[in-house]
Formats: C-alpha cells, sequence, structure tokens
C-alpha cells in the first residue's frame, strides 16, 4: 500500500506543474554569466541591419550560434529565417520562442558607437537602414535564451523550437514574406508546435518591466487604397468637371465618421488613418484622378469585417454624391495578435521569475500590429512585452518605435532571456 502511495504521489508531481522543478535560481545565474554576451549580440545585429527577405548576414549570424550550441538548424525559411531544433533529454511537449530580425527604412540619428551607417534600397529609393523597433535586442535576448537551455537539455522535458523570423515588419513589395509564409511552409507542423512564445522590446517602458495582456492584445492591420476617378478640368472652372480632390476631403471626413460616431468604441478601439495622397501635376489644373491609402487597426475580428464593409459603402456613397466614382481594396497584412487567456494564466508566474512579480503588469490594448499573430492562428499563444527604457524617463519624452531617435537601454536584457528559458520549464507536461 505504502509502495502503491508512493507511486501514484510520483506520478501526480510529475504532471502537475504547479509542483515541477523550479530552475529559476539556475537560470538567473546563468543569464548573468552570459549578459555581457547578449548586449554584445544586440549591438552587433544592430550596428548591421539588414531589411525584410534581406538579412542574410544576420540569419548566418543566427545560425553559427545555433550550431555551435549543437542543435539541428535549418535556414533558408521563407527565404531567410532560421529555426533551431532542440531536443530535450525527456520526452514532452514541443513549444516554441520566435524573436523577429529584420531593420526599418529608417536613418539612425544618434552618437552611438554602434549605430547604424548601413544603406539599403526600399521601393526604388536609396534609404538608411535602422533597427527602429527592437528586433535586434529580440535577436540577442533569444540567442541568450537559446545558450543557457542548450546547457540545460537533458533535465528539459520535450523540444524547443528557436524561430528566428525574417520581414515582421513585411516583405519587398510583390514579394511574400514573415510569420506567414513560414506558416505556409509548415515551419509550425514540422516538429508539430504545441504553443509559441514571443516578446517585443518596447522603448517607453522601463528597463526591468513586463507588460502583457490575454485576449487580443495587438490589432490586426489592413492598408487599403481609394481610387476616385472624376473629371478633368480648368482649375478657373471647376464646374466643369468633378473635383476628386474635393471628393477625397469628403471622403477623408466620411472615414473619420465611422470610427468616432459608428464604432461601438467601448467593445474594442478601431483606428482609420490616411497616410498617402497622391493626385494631381499642376496648380490650375482639377485632375482626373488620385489615389488616397492608409491603414485601418482593430482588436475584434467581428468589428474588423464590419469596418471594412463601412468603408466601403462610405467610399461609393461619398464618391456618387460628388458625382465622381471610386473603388476600394483591402489588403489585410496581420490578423489580431491574440494571446490565448489559458496560457496567459498557466504562464505568468514564469514572468514573475523573469522580473519579480511587482514588475509584470497586465496593460492596455496595443493598436500597433505583429505578424506573430499568423503563428497563433496554428497553436496557443503569448506574446509579452519587456521595458528598454531607462529608469527615470518620462514614456512621454522618449522616442517611439519607428523613429530615427529610437533608443534602447540594453543593460536588462537578460529579463527577456530569463522569461523564455523559464516559460519552457515551466510549460505544462
Amino acid at each position: 500500500m505504502k509502495r502503491m502511495l508512493v507511486v501514484v504521489v510520483t506520478m501526480f508531481l510529475l504532471i502537475n506543474p504547479m509542483f515541477a522543478v523550479d530552475m529559476s535560481k539556475e537560470i538567473d545565474a546563468a543569464a548573468a554569466r552570459i549578459m555581457s554576451k547578449v548586449v554584445d549580440w544586440r549591438r552587433h545585429v544592430h550596428q548591421y541591419p539588414e531589411l525584410g527577405n534581406s538579412e542574410v548576414k544576420t540569419a548566418k549570424f543566427v545560425a553559427d550560434h545555433l550550431r555551435r550550441l549543437g542543435m539541428d538548424v535549418r535556414t533558408g525559411i521563407a527565404k531567410t529565417g532560421v529555426v533551431g531544433i532542440l531536443k530535450g533529454g525527456q520526452p514532452g511537449p514541443v513549444i516554441a520562442l520566435r524573436a523577429d530580425m529584420d531593420g526599418l527604412p529608417v536613418t539612425e540619428r544618434n552618437s552611438l558607437p554602434f549605430a547604424s551607417k548601413e544603406k539599403s534600397v526600399f521601393n526604388g529609393q536609396q534609404v538608411g537602414v535602422m533597427h527602429a523597433c527592437g528586433h535586434d535586442t529580440h535577436v540577442a535576448m533569444l540567442m541568450g535564451a537559446a545558450e543557457i537551455l542548450a546547457g540545460m537539455k537533458d533535465r528539459i522535458k520535450g523540444t524547443v523550437v528557436f524561430v528566428f523570423q525574417p520581414a515582421e515588419e513585411g516583405p519587398p513589395a510583390g514579394e511574400e514574406g514573415g510569420a506567414a509564409l513560414m506558416v505556409k511552409e509548415g515551419m509550425m507542423d514540422n516538429p508539430k508546435i504545441e504553443a509559441i512564445f514571443g516578446i517585443h522590446i518596447n522603448s517607453q517602458t522601463e528597463i526591468g518591466k513586463i507588460r502583457y495582456k490575454a485576449g487580443s492584445t495587438m490589432a490586426a492591420s489592413d492598408w487599403f487604397e481609394i481610387k476616385i476617378k472624376g473629371k478633368q478640368t480648368h482649375g478657373a472652372y471647376p464646374w466643369e468637371g468633378i473635383d476628386p480632390i474635393a471628393t477625397a476631403t469628403q471622403i477623408y471626413t466620411g472615414l473619420q465618421m465611422i470610427v468616432s460616431r459608428r464604432s461601438e468604441l467601448p467593445k474594442a478601439p478601431v483606428v482609420i488613418t490616411v497616410g498617402r495622397i497622391n493626385g494631381g501635376v499642376r496648380e490650375n489644373i482639377i485632375p482626373e484622378e488620385l489615389t488616397m491609402a492608409g491603414t485601418i487597426r482593430t482588436l475584434d475580428s467581428a468589428m474588423q469585417k464590419d469596418v471594412h464593409a463601412k468603408i466601403r459603402s462610405t467610399v461609393k456613397s461619398i464618391a456618387e454624391s460628388m458625382g465622381a466614382t471610386a473603388e476600394v481594396s483591402i489588403d489585410t497584412k496581420a490578423p489580431v495578435t491574440y494571446n490565448t487567456p489559458e496560457l496567459v494564466e498557466r504562464m505568468l508566474p514564469s514572468l514573475y521569475k523573469a522580473a519579480g512579480k511587482e514588475n509584470v503588469a497586465e496593460a492596455p490594448w496595443v493598436t500597433g500590429a505583429e505578424d506573430f499573430s499568423y503563428f497563433g492562428e496554428k497553436a496557443p499563444a503569448f506574446y509579452f512585452f519587456v521595458g528598454g527604457m531607462p529608469i527615470g524617463t518620462d514614456p512621454k519624452q522618449a522616442a517611439p518605435h519607428h523613429t530615427p531617435d529610437f533608443f534602447i537601454d540594453d543593460s536588462r536584457l537578460d529579463v527577456g532571456v530569463k522569461a523564455f528559458c523559464n516559460i519552457v520549464f515551466d510549460y505544462p507536461r
């Protein structure tokens, strides 16, 4: 009877994550030992950024590191993506940790010794290239987690898939790329991934802190284009033509009315931004055609469909009222990034171990978008934010992402490294 009781209790301890062995102190010590390397990796990647689908040097840098750790390394996934597979010493589930690798067509404007001087061509234009969204820190944190976990693989139950993704900011025009292409090529199925986790640095959250949200956390991103056709005429005789510019101003107002008067904002935010208007060649000519384009951000799939329908009907009716015609095209760039609530609840203790419970808090929705959402359509997912703002800085004064002055304090990247590592050992077996 006593022997049977011991067997039952042992089995309970093995299958119940609440009684899993706490590896956090060992992870803390390992993270402290490699922290200088993590910072060096980040600064190297920062100094030599590459645009989406062109991350050739970054991919080699990552792949060489994973090979040195003894992993099964796969390259050329979704053009330049890298996947490392670490098989633990004991059977168990397959979980994935993801970092994105691409930079942005932004010219860096600071005096850091490792500031980017790189140039490239984007949409036919010569541009500077910068890690203006912190993907360099994501790469470094995941490389650090890979090194620590490879050294503990005999105690890992299951398999860890390290996903270094290209083109999160979007592939070049006319190309496929990013998470959508990785999924299309079967990355989530070989091996079959049970859950996936991702981190994003935030320049307006203080270092040492973690922020998260269960459920919808980042917006769907849709890009739209509206082509308005009127009738060209002399600017002195507008009544003899149909003015697409005047029509566009009415459509612009109508789009904002969808947000402020026709969307149930207490349910979820909606943003419609017109970022580009092109039309006309001369001051005294009313042009025949005009194009306006922008982005739509929604955090609820039903609202997303409703907003699309309202945009189409609003544009059509306003154009008709002005005597013009208009065509609307909408292209979905990324679905809503959705954090599986049950997974968030189970894994919060891992974040507490990494940053301290007092430094982990739930945050509001983010109207920025992330193509990590495509992974979340294939498996339960949890995507959270790590602070990169220097202590004592006013968040309102911190340069936002995608700007030339974007800055990250890399002295606490260990928080992300430890979060990844604790997740691996705490994930329910």
